[in-house]
């Protein structure tokens, strides 16, 4: 049987969009027909999981069919948050091994912060997909820049962490194992400025040093909150979804979710986002 490719949308700083990022790519891929299993490793807020929770319900009243993950649950979040970090690391176990024998794609939710449950999902990924905030200071966890030149002087915190996880695939597995990285520039805002010239500059550069790829992300849209409650995206949007009214904004949303997916090589879950909504 084919091993799952494990996506992990990981970024060590909150407020990036990793959620909105995990649970978009998700609906795109159930929409193409694959089988996806999620686990949610924000134990506390646990996003995603309550997104498909919403979803759930939402569907079923309102007597529509729509594609569902398997949810590999990890069980009572707030208590396994205070728990010891040997027995939330089998429990992760646990449920990447049951996500593993109902799936071909597993996504993995990645709390802000650096955990134990997040290195142990970094290092079994395929993908990394980070979101960022078109910002310095989000830039900041990737690499650091001179205070007075703004020049690029080494990696940061979270490209370590990567490396890691890196080393550790090598390492496990015996052999050279690449773990593609893709970093999304997130929530942009319409107007261009000269801070995000510059921030694409040090991009590049840190990209070409620690080996990530630069695609987009999506745009500050109210469309991507407002579905949240309904447990729906805008890959779900037709002719009998419809719970707000659809707007060019909308379609202008898919297509960017279509250059994201296109970004992380998914291109069999394309198709279904050309569909007018």
């Amino acid at each position: 049987m084919a091993q799952p490719l494990v996506i992990v949308i990981g970024n060590e700083k909150g407020g990036a969009g990793k959620s909105t990022l995990a649970i978009h790519i998700a609906t795109g891929l159930l929409h193409a027909g694959r089988k996806v299993a999620i686990i949610d490793l924000d134990l506390r807020q646990h996003s995603m999981q309550r997104f498909f929770a919403n979803r759930a319900e939402w569907v079923a009243a309102n007597g529509i069919s729509l594609p569902q993950p398997y949810v590999a649950d990890m069980g009572d979040g707030k208590a396994l948050a205070r728990a010891a970090e040997d027995e939330q690391l089998a429990r992760f176990d646990e449920a990447f091994n049951a996500a593993r024998e109902n799936a071909e794609v597993i996504l993995i939710d990645t709390p802000g912060g650096d955990t134990p449950l997040s290195r142990a999902a970094h290092a079994r990924a395929d993908q990394i997909v980070t979101p960022m905030n078109d910002s310095f200071v989000d830039f900041d966890l990737l690499g650091q820049v001179d205070p007075v030149t703004l020049e690029l002087k080494k990696p940061s915190i979270y490209s370590e962490s990567v490396w890691e996880a890196r080393k550790h695939r090598a390492i496990t597995e015996g052999r050279q194992v690449t773990i593609d990285w893709l970093v999304v520039t997130n929530r942009l805002q319409g107007a261009h400025a000269r801070n995000r010239d510059r921030l694409e500059e040090r991009m590049g550069k840190l990209a070409k040093r620690v080996g990530f790829r630069v695609g987009p992300g999506l745009r500050e849209r109210v469309i991507y909150r407002e579905l949240f409650p309904f447990g729906l995206t805008v890959a779900d949007l037709s002719d009998e979804v419809r719970p707000v009214a659809v707007t060019m904004s909308h379609v202008s949303a898919r297509q960017e979710l279509r250059g994201l997916m296109a970004d992380m090589g998914l291109e069999d879950a394309l198709a279904p986002l050309t569909a007018a909504a």
